[in-house]
């Protein structure tokens, strides 16, 4: 059988507004790898060590947006509110339907 690849946060339905999607933006933010890093290709072994790394990075700001220093707390906005755009343009609805 064989391994299952990540097809890429850019190809991902619906923009990627999922757990995975998240773990490469926030990845993005911290400098783990570039902003045109798609992820594409990648075993769930890679996803999970990136998402170690954003976890340990997420840790000295206490998890928080709002402990970010400003430099990183810019990123992060310019990154996610460039996400919930493209998202939308995609179908995706950020209100939560009946069985979510």
């Amino acid at each position: 059988m064989a391994d299952k690849r990540y097809h890429g946060i850019d190809k991902d339905p619906k923009g990627a507004m999922n757990p995975t999607g998240n773990i490469i933006r926030d990845a993005w933010v911290f400098g783990l790898i570039p902003e045109t890093e798609t992820c594409e290709g990648w075993l769930v072994q890679g996803i999970d060590a990136l998402y170690d790394k954003v976890t340990t990075e997420w840790e000295k700001y206490g998890h928080l947006v709002s402990n970010l220093p400003p430099e990183l707390a810019e990123k992060h906005s310019r990154i996610y509110q460039r996400a919930v755009a493209e998202a939308k343009a995609k179908g995706w609805n950020p209100e939560l339907g009946e069985n979510d």
